[in-house]
């Protein structure tokens, strides 16, 4: 006699569906706190550079200020950070 499978197909179909959707949404918070980690760290840098600046009386610009805190290149944010302890002005910094 042939019984109809849909049922327990079904079931399974939606078990499997759902595993996945949840896997995706685990997926996508993981990458979701990676960026907002990686965006917090390049936002520190940032300050630490305005910081540093402040700190040892070098004029900041309100357009450098924008460029500082705008960027979210980590290189390029370690290497302002290093010149920031000795440059003498933001153009300096900048080049």
């Amino acid at each position: 006699m042939i019984t109809d499978e849909r049922p327990y197909v079904s079931e399974l179909f939606q078990s499997l569906e759902e595993k996945g959707r949840q896997k995706g949404r685990e997926e996508g918070r993981e990458e979701g706190r990676e960026e907002g980690r990686e965006e917090g760290r390049a936002e520190a840098k940032a300050e630490a550079v305005l910081m540093l600046l402040d700190g040892r009386g070098v004029e900041v610009s309100q357009e450098a200020r924008e460029r500082i805190s705008a960027c979210r290149d980590e290189e390029q944010l370690n290497a302002w950070l290093l010149r920031a302890a000795r440059v003498d002005s933001v153009e300096a910094l900048f080049s």
